[in-house]
C-alpha cells in the first residue's frame, strides 16, 4: 500500500472525516449490455501455500523487500521459483522478469520560495510552508519570474464540458490548483465529479500531469486538510527525502519543472498580496464556467537534487490460453515494501507481512489453482510488481511497457492486502460504479451468501492509489475489492477494531510481521471470487468496458478501435 502515494493514509483524522458525513451511499449503477460470462465454481486454494510464501517474504532475511537492495534479490529469486512450482511459464519473451528503470532524486533542504510583485515580497520556508520537488532528473532546477496563474482544480475534463485551462496560456508560468474535485463537499455521489466520492481529477497525481500537458513551468496545489483527507504533517513526511520515479530515456523532461504544494496558509498570503480573495476565488472554481485569474506576480523557486540511477524488476508468469490465446486476464499484486525503517523498540525492518506478501502469496496461490483447472480459452498473466510503495513505479513501467498488449488485456484484479482476520458476510468494492466487471463480481458475492457494499470513505479516491489505476487509466476495466467489515465472528465491531489496530499499530511499521495464528478463511474467500472472475472472463469472448463516464472510457474505447 503506496507510502508514496500519501500513505493511503488511514489517520485518526480520516476517521473523524468520514465519520462526520453520515451516510453511506449506494452503488452507482449504470445500464450496461455486457453479457455475462458462464458461472464456474472456484476450487479450495491453498491455505499452506498462503501461509509460507507470506512468511517467507516477511522473514527478516528479505530486510523488508526494498527494491535494489538485497533483499530484492531474494524476492525475486522466491517468486521465480514459485511460479516455477506453479506450472506458469516466463512471462515476458522467455524471461521471468522485467527490467524497471529508477532514478532516486534527493531534493535539499534549502529549496526555497520566493514570490515578487505582489503588495510585498513573500518567502515561505521549505516543510514549513512548502515542500517541492522536480520529477526532471537534472541536479539543479530553477523556475525564475514565472508568472502565476489560479486555474481552480486544473481540471480539463471535455466530456464533462469542464476546463479550467480554457482561454489561458500557462506556458512557462506557475499555476496554483485546488485539491480534490470541484463538488468535493456534497454528501451524495450524484455531482458532475461523483460528489463525495473523488475521481482521478481529484487525485494531486493528476493535476501535476495536467499542468505539464499544457507547458507549466510548474504546478503548486493548495494543501487543505478536509478535501486531501490528510494533515501536511503528511504532505511533509511523504515529499521530503529521497523520491523514487522511473528512469526514462527523456529524463521526465516532459513534466513540469517543479512540483510542489503549499499550505492553505501561504496561499492566503499570496492571494492577499496580489489582491485577490482567497475564499471567493476558490468558491468560484467550484462553479461551471470559471476561468483561470492571473494573480500578476512572479514565483522564483530552486531545487537542487542528488540523483542516484537504480534499477529493479517486475517479475511476470503467464498461463498461456487456448483458442483466444492472444487475449489476455491479468492478475497483479506489488511483491515491495518498505526495507529498513525507523525501528521500533530496536527492529528497523518494515517486513510487511500483510503489505504486500500475502497480497503476493494470493498470487501464487491463485496460479496454482488456474494451472490445475488447466488452460483456459484466453491466456492468464501472473504480475508481481516492484516500486509500489513509490508511486505505484512497477506496474506504471508495465502499463506503459505491457509484455502483452493492453489493447488485448481484458481486464484484471489487483490484490494489496488479504484479509487475515477471518470471514465476513460482505465485501467491499474500491471505486464502485465504474466498470462492467463489476457484475461478475456482485454475481460471485451473491453465490457465496456475501453481500457487496460501497467503500465508507470514497473522498481518499482510494481507487486511484493502488498498481490497478496504472491499468485502468490505460483502459484496462480492473475489479479492486476485498472483505468488509461485518465479520462472521464479531460483525461490524470486530472488524473495525481488527482494521484500526492494523492501521494504528502495524500499518508501515516494523510491527506488520507474520502470525502464525492469523485466520486465513477471510482470504481465501476474496481469492475465490477472484479465481471466479478471472476464470469467467478466460473462458469468454467477451470485452468489458468501464460505464459512461467513467474516466478511463475513452482510453477504452480508443484502444479496442484499433487493428488488433
Amino acid at each position: 500500500m503506496s507510502q508514496g502515494l500519501f500513505l493511503r493514509d488511514l489517520t485518526k483524522l480520516s476517521v473523524m472525516i468520514s465519520a462526520s458525513i453520515a451516510m453511506t451511499p449506494a452503488l452507482a449503477q449504470s445500464p450496461s449490455s455486457f453479457p455475462l460470462p458462464a458461472p464456474v465454481k472456484a476450487p479450495a486454494i491453498s491455505v499452506t501455500t498462503l501461509k509460507e510464501v507470506t512468511k517467507t517474504l516477511a522473514s527478516d532475511p528479505f530486510e523488508g523487500r526494498a527494491p535494489t537492495t538485497a533483499g530484492e534479490e531474494k524476492t525475486i529469486s522466491y517468486l521465480i521459483a514459485q511460479m516455477k512450482k506453479a506450472g506458469l511459464r516466463p512471462g515476458n519473451k522467455g524471461q521471468w522478469t522485467q527490467d524497471v528503470p529508477l532514478v532516486q532524486l534527493t531534493p535539499s533542504p534549502n529549496t526555497h520560495l520566493s514570490i515578487t510583485g505582489g503588495k510585498q515580497r513573500l518567502d515561505f520556508a521549505y516543510k514549513t510552508d512548502l515542500v517541492a520537488t522536480s520529477y526532471r532528473v537534472q541536479p539543479h532546477i530553477e523556475v525564475k519570474n514565472s508568472e502565476m496563474v489560479f486555474v481552480g482544480f486544473g481540471i480539463t475534463a471535455p466530456e464533462k464540458n469542464w476546463d479550467d485551462y480554457a482561454g489561458v496560456d500557462v506556458r512557462g508560468k506557475t499555476v496554483v490548483i485546488l485539491i480534490n474535485d470541484p463538488d468535493y463537499e456534497m454528501r451524495s455521489l450524484d455531482g458532475p465529479f461523483g460528489g463525495r466520492a473523488m475521481t482521478y481529477y481529484g487525485r494531486w497525481t493528476y493535476k501535476f500531469e495536467e499542468a505539464a500537458r499544457h507547458g507549466a513551468a510548474a504546478a503548486l496545489i493548495i494543501h487543505d486538510t478536509f478535501p486531501a483527507a490528510y494533515p501536511w504533517n503528511v504532505v511533509v513526511s511523504s515529499w521530503t527525502g529521497p523520491q523514487l520515479e522511473l528512469d526514462l530515456p527523456n529524463g521526465h523532461m516532459d513534466a513540469t519543472q517543479a512540483n510542489g504544494w503549499v499550505t492553505q496558509e501561504a496561499a492566503k498570503a499570496i492571494f492577499a498580496s496580489a489582491g485577490k480573495n482567497y475564499d471567493k476565488l476558490a468558491s468560484a472554481a467550484k462553479q461551471p464556467g470559471f476561468k483561470a485569474v492571473s494573480l500578476g506576480m512572479k514565483a522564483n523557486l530552486a531545487i537542487d537534487s542528488d540523483i542516484k540511477h537504480q534499477a529493479s524488476r517486475n517479475v511476470i508468469g503467464v498461463l498461456p490460453g487456448t483458442s483466444r490465446k492472444a487475449d489476455y486476464v491479468l492478475y497483479s499484486a506489488h511483491w515491495d515494501h518498505l526495507g529498513h525503517c525507523e525501528p521500533v523498540n530496536g527492529d528497523d525492518i518494515c517486513n510487511g507481512a500483510l503489505d504486500n506478501a500475502t497480497g503476493a502469496a494470493g498470487l501464487i496461490a491463485l496460479a496454482k489453482a488456474q494451472v490445475k483447472a488447466g488452460p483456459a480459452k484466453r491466456s492468464m498473466i501472473f504480475l508481481a510488481v516492484t516500486a509500489e510503495e513509490s508511486g505505484l513505479l512497477g506496474s506504471q513501467y508495465y502499463a506503459e511497457n505491457p509484455a502483452y498488449p493492453l489493447a488485448q488485456t481484458v481486464g484484471g484484479i489487483n490484490m494489496d492486502g488479504l484479509n487475515i482476520f477471518g470471514p465476513t458476510r460482505d465485501v467491499t468494492i474500491i471505486g464502485g460504479g465504474k466498470s462492467e466487471l463489476e457484475a461478475l463480481l456482485s454475481r460471485a458475492v451473491r453465490a457465496q451468501g456475501r453481500t457487496l457494499q460501497p467503500e465508507a470513505t470514497p473522498e481518499k479516491g482510494s481507487f486511484y492509489r493502488s498498481d490497478h489505476f496504472s491499468f485502468a487509466k490505460r483502459g484496462v476495466p480492473m475489479v479492486y475489492a476485498r472483505s468488509g467489515d461485518d465479520m462472521v465472528y464479531g460483525g461490524i465491531a470486530a472488524g473495525r477494531t481488527a482494521s484500526d489496530d492494523y492501521t494504528n499499530l502495524r500499518y508501515h511499521k516494523p510491527q506488520d510481521e507474520y502470525d502464525p495464528k492469523w485466520n486465513w478463511a477471510g482470504a481465501v474467500q476474496d481469492l475465490q471470487l477472484y479465481y471466479q472472475i478471472g476464470r469467467e472472463l478466460a473462458n469468454s469472448d467477451a470485452w468489458p468496458n468501464w460505464y459512461d463516464g467513467a474516466e478511463f472510457k475513452a482510453s477504452r474505447d480508443a484502444s479496442r478501435r484499433r487493428p488488433q
